[in-house]
Order: C-alpha cells, then sequence, then structure tokens
C-alpha cells in the first residue's frame, strides 16, 4: 500500500456534500482514507465565479498512479464535473497532490502537484493530515502556509 495525499474542491452546487461524497467514492474505489482535513472556504481564482470549499485526505492505495487518476476523473464524472474552462467552476474537481515519495513527470500527471508550494487553498487543509516535511519538497505545508499566507482562506467545519 501506497500512502497518498489527495486535494478536494468544490464550489458549485452542495459545495459541502461534493467533498464528502467524493471521499465516501475514494472508498469504493480503492483509496482507505485515514485522515481528514477540515473543509477551508477560499476565494476563487480567477475570481469570476463562486467561492470553493477546499479539503485534503491522506489515504493508502494498492492503486498505481494511472488508475488512481482515472478512478478520481471517474468520481469527478460521477459528481457531476464535465470538461469546462480551464480553472472553471466546478462541483467537484480531486488532484493528487503526493503518491508516496514518487517524483513523476507524464503528459497527463506531475507528482507531486507542480503548484503546491503557491496555493494556500491546498496548503491549508494539507498542513492538518500531514504534519513533518512533505514528500519530495522536504519542507512542511506549515512553513509553506506562513510563506504564502492564508491568501483569504479560512477553516470552516469537519469533512
Amino acid at each position: 500500500m501506497t500512502r497518498v495525499a489527495i486535494a478536494l474542491g468544490s464550489n458549485l452546487g452542495d459545495r459541502l456534500g461534493n467533498l464528502r461524497a467524493a471521499v465516501a467514492a475514494l472508498e469504493e474505489v480503492g483509496v482507505a482514507v485515514v485522515r481528514r482535513s477540515f473543509a477551508w472556504e477560499t476565494p476563487p481564482v480567477p475570481a469570476d465565479q463562486p467561492p470553493f470549499l477546499n479539503a485534503a485526505v491522506l489515504g493508502e492505495t494498492s492503486l498505481p498512479p494511472a488508475p488512481l487518476l482515472a478512478a478520481l476523473k471517474g468520481i469527478e464524472h460521477a459528481l457531476g464535473r464535465r470538461p469546462g474552462r480551464r480553472w472553471g467552476p466546478r462541483p467537484i474537481d480531486l488532484d493528487i497532490l503526493f503518491y508516496g515519495d514518487l517524483h513523476l513527470e507524464t503528459p497527463d500527471l506531475t507528482i507531486p502537484h507542480p503548484r503546491i508550494a503557491e496555493r494556500a487553498f491546498v496548503l491549508a487543509p494539507l498542513s492538518e493530515i500531514l504534519e513533518g516535511p512533505l514528500p519530495v519538497l522536504g519542507t512542511s505545508a506549515l512553513h509553506l502556509l506562513e510563506r504564502t499566507g492564508l491568501q483569504g482562506a479560512r477553516r470552516l467545519c469537519a469533512l
């Protein structure tokens, strides 16, 4: 089993319900969720859309990276996500942040997720599920969050 960190985001419909449904679906596709962050409300980027709820989960899986990505895309589709503009509004967004200590760059998948260190909406929930140095990056999410600031993120409720 490999330890994985997955980011979740939603800014359409029942945002908290979407996050909770995605966590339940992770269990169904072979990701045993062992820790989950609180839900954080964050300003949208770009700003011409509703605010997001973001969260992160730590899990264990036997799925290799590409099949895990395919499973996440299947969950997104099942929860109503359809192709649209990049970084546009969506009922659910699931991203692999870390997959063990793997560093991977393919046309379809980059691990660790390339923009972790600059995004408070990822770092705030990630800091709740992973303490100490992050895989590959070598520094903590909390340290990175102190550098970026909260960027308007605020902790809301349990996931």
